[in-house]
């Protein structure tokens, strides 16, 4: 990978080496293992590198390296067997397993919401990752999930809604007090 990274021009080498921990967090959040978000990381750069070609607008390689990598993912899906309907891993729950956020005590926060995220269904996971996390627009989106945009807007309202449930839900079960109102301290 190192020897085809030195053909590119320097600039383009420096943005596919700053976009591989986002493409790799993104795929962490979707499997919630490491060596196989590493491994889709590392297919999806290989992919875009042998396919440069195809790349019309460098402003557009974020996006399209986002597509290649959910194409990855749905193609790791596929070669497991697991499913019989590819289409159907849109509202799929694929994994419920907590990921290495509970190593990071320090940040409670963050472990309770990518637990949150972990259980939604994959559809309502990708685009959630994808429009909060990466910050990409609707349209973006849409286009790397192949999907309508009406569909990424009803998947983010519905995880959005989800989330809030859950991360409610577990506060009452850790018995903490509500947060609906404002506290006034004196």
């Amino acid at each position: 990978m190192r020897a085809l990274l030195n053909l590119l021009h320097p600039s383009s080498r420096r943005r596919l080496e700053d976009l591989r921990p986002r493409l790799y967090r993104l795929a962490h959040s979707w499997c919630h293992d490491p060596a196989l978000a590493d491994d889709l990381a590392q297919e999806t750069l290989a992919k875009a590198l042998a396919r440069v070609e195809q790349l019309r607008d460098g402003q557009a390689l974020e996006g399209w390296l986002f597509s290649i990598l959910n194409n990855c993912w749905r193609d790791h899906l596929r070669r497991r067997r697991d499913f019989a309907d590819p289409e159907a891993l849109d509202e799929l729950v694929v994994s419920d397993a907590e990921g290495p956020e509970q190593l990071y005590a320090s940040r409670q926060i963050s472990q309770r919401v990518r637990g949150a995220i972990a259980g939604l269904p994959m559809g309502q996971r990708q685009t959630i990752t994808l429009v909060d996390l990466e910050e990409l627009g609707y349209a973006e989106v849409a286009g790397i999930l192949g999907v309508p945009v009406g569909t990424v807007m009803s998947r983010l309202s519905r995880a959005r809604q989800a989330l809030r449930e859950r991360l409610a839900e577990r506060d009452d079960q850790a018995g903490a007090a509500p947060r609906n109102g404002l506290r006034r301290v004196k």
